[in-house]
């Protein structure tokens, strides 16, 4: 007698309707993250299937299944799906993180890791985060020199976006700057649109399950998606198309940032490697990378530190015994911070930018945890469902730094390759930027921990991690801000910059002025 081979199911989930799945569902729930989570717990499973529309929706909270679908499938699974946000933003799939798989996906990939993200470029580009770095220190200083709250979210992000400026563009503002070092008008909008489009990635937009509905823009994703996109053209697109115009004259022929990077890559009839649509979509993709998960991090170990004196006493005390308070920390301390290293990877774990990680979709019918993954279907690896899996961490909604402290001596990485929590991912789809990304976190929650001291504001008798966090800072270094900072300039340059004044000139007015 012939036995039949079993045939597969689906992960367990909700009984969908016709046509329309579990929209319904998600639509009447004010998060549609939370539901998924709520629903997942009602069926006692770390992975599910959810149909929205036509589409099976697979979200995953097991560190064992998350990679076998990133290293036994990662074939499969190394693709994305289409979305209205994604289209918009990477002007119709020309960038690398968020497009489906294809030969523009594998020429972006490989132009983003070898050409932009490169240890050589890592290190080219050092002086230029050094110079963000040290305004951030005199930004908040004038904070603190004129008795105000220093609002850590202001802070954070906008050293991130800064970064990303400097990197790309040479310079810290678009407009005319500001005198103590903060974000300009202009900045503040650049920032917050990069935000806005990272909402919209995360988030779940019906069209993108039922497309037609795409026609009406029923919940105003989609009008949102193409306001921000209006600012970042804004600010982006006259200064790469002057850019493009200055190396095709002849009046610049010297790379000087990623932007001249870009422009220079050559194919091999040494005709340009990249359209002008493919280098402002990329741009424009990377502005939104390097901006939140180093910003998040530090707030939100900063807030738990607040909370829990003990864990910033013992920063306070590693930076002390390391750098000593007769100078600033340089990012060569970076690997001998061990403990900073492990407040940041508590703070990927336990406080992730989203609940999920940009989708993956399913090429191929898949067996996967012994279920089946249909063809079509977009895997979401949980960020908060895997780090804070009770299965896996022991008191997962406490932040204690010290369960990632090591006995061997190695240093201790961001990565996390068992998936345990996401970071940077891994696979064909893990972000090529760990080493920036690194560097960006720890540099940032060491500057801040090093140079001053925090403390909440007497009038304020609760943190709430969904507000901006308000703190009094007070510098806690030997010498004098200012001095210390010049002191690094000398070391590197020979000589003293005047960082804010440097930056009066407005990107437009420089023309061809470089800054080093």
């Amino acid at each position: 007698m012939n036995i039949k081979p079993k045939i597969p199911k689906l992960p367990p989930g909700p009984k969908p309707w016709p046509i329309v799945g579990n929209l319904p569902e998600m639509l009447a729930s004010k998060s549609p993250t939370e539901w998924i989570h709520k629903t997942m717990e009602q069926f006692n499973t770390d992975i599910a299937c959810i149909r929205l529309g036509n589409v099976h929706v697979i979200p995953v909270n097991c560190p064992t299944i998350a990679c076998e679908f990133l290293k036994k499938h990662d074939a499969d699974f190394a693709s994305r799906p289409k979305s209205m946000a994604t289209d918009i933003i990477t002007n119709g799939y020309l960038t690398s993180a968020l497009v489906p798989s294809g030969e523009q996906w594998k020429k972006m990939k490989k132009i983003v890791a070898k050409d932009l993200l490169s240890p050589f470029r890592h290190q080219w580009l050092q002086d230029k985060r050094n110079e963000e770095a040290d305004n951030l220190m005199l930004y908040v200083y004038n904070k603190c020199n004129n008795g105000d709250l220093v609002n850590v979210r202001i802070a954070t992000q906008h050293y991130c976006g800064n970064i990303f400026r400097k990197l790309f563009f040479n310079a810290r503002y678009f407009g005319k700057g500001m005198t103590n070092g903060g974000p300009g008008v202009e900045e503040i909008e650049h920032v917050d649109a990069a935000f806005e489009l990272l909402n919209h990635v995360y988030a779940f937009s019906a069209s993108d399950y039922i497309p037609w509905l795409r026609l009406f823009d029923f919940d105003g994703h989609k009008g949102k998606v193409k306001n921000a996109m209006k600012i970042m053209n804004k600010y982006h697109d006259s200064l790469v198309e002057e850019r493009i115009k200055q190396w095709n004259d002849g009046s610049k022929n010297v790379e000087e940032d990623l932007l001249d990077v870009l422009i220079s890559l050559k194919d091999v009839n040494n005709n340009p490697l990249l359209t002008m649509k493919e280098i402002k979509a990329q741009t424009i993709e990377l502005m939104m990378a390097m901006i939140d998960n180093p910003s998040n991090a530090v707030q939100c170990t900063l807030a738990e530190m607040i909370n829990e004196p003990r864990l910033l006493e013992k920063a306070m005390e590693e930076l002390d015994n390391i750098v000593g308070k007769d100078r600033l920390v340089q990012e060569s301390d970076i690997p001998k911070l061990k403990f900073l290293n492990a407040c940041a990877r508590e703070a990927f774990r336990l406080h992730p930018i989203s609940a999920f990680n940009p989708a993956h979709l399913s090429t191929h019918d898949t067996i996967v945890g012994n279920f089946l993954i249909p063809k079509g279907s977009h895997v979401l690896l949980g960020r908060t469902g895997l780090g804070r899996n009770p299965k896996v961490w022991t008191e997962p909604y406490k932040f204690k730094p010290e369960r990632h402290l090591k006995n061997d001596g190695h240093d201790i990485s961001l990565t996390e390759p068992d998936l345990k929590f996401i970071s940077f991912s891994i696979g064909r789809r893990g972000c090529p930027g760990v080493k920036l990304g690194t560097t960006m976190t720890i540099f940032l929650l060491a500057r801040l921990l090093h140079g001053f001291s925090w403390n909440i504001h007497p009038n304020i008798s609760k943190i709430n991690p969904d507000e901006p966090l308000m703190l009094v800072a007070k510098p806690r270094l030997k010498k004098d801000l200012s001095s210390l900072v010049n002191d690094v300039h000398k070391q590197i340059y020979g000589s003293v910059v005047p960082l804010l004044e440097e930056e009066k000139l407005s990107l437009k007015d420089r023309g061809n002025l470089s800054l080093v």
